[in-house]
């Protein structure tokens, strides 16, 4: 059976990365991630905004990265895979989740030099990274203002 895991994502910190160290020295780090998506409401013809969270998981190198050089607010566009974790919690309940394995990161807008942290402001739209050099991926459709599907095209 044939598989395909792959979320590329762009949007900004909601938290400081946390870095952690294993016993091996491996860095992983840890943050959250929104994305806004504004919409007309196509009955009211008010404007609104939809936001998802997604919680982020770097290792090694990129790791060391995310953590050095991004803070709560930075503009980020992350490549990664959907991960499912599941655990039992203390009360003895099952929880799971769904978070991204960071695999690629780009750096969005321009560097604010005057920042102490190194941080990047006016965040652009990046392209994504390319797979290889002999595939060339579609153009992506531009964003619009046009209404998306919403809650009018959701049937209960």
């Amino acid at each position: 059976m044939a598989s395909y895991n792959k979320v590329i994502l762009m949007g900004n910190l909601t938290r400081d990365p946390e870095v952690k160290f294993l016993p091996s020295g491996t860095a992983i780090a840890n943050f959250g991630l929104a994305m806004s998506e504004r919409y007309t409401d196509r009955q009211t013809g008010e404007q609104r905004e939809n936001v998802c969270f997604v919680d982020i998981e770097a290792w090694d190198k990129q790791a060391e990265l995310v953590g050095e050089y991004f803070s709560k607010g930075s503009p980020i566009l992350v490549e990664g895979a959907l991960k499912y974790d599941s655990w039992e919690a203390e009360d003895g309940t099952k929880r799971n989740r769904l978070k991204v394995r960071l695999m690629r990161f780009q750096f969005v807008g321009k560097r604010e030099d005057n920042e102490a942290g190194g941080g990047y402001a006016d965040a652009q739209p990046a392209a994504a990274p390319r797979q290889a050099a002999s595939y060339q991926d579609a153009p992506a459709p531009a964003a619009s203002d046009a209404s998306s599907a919403t809650e009018d095209d959701i049937p209960f």
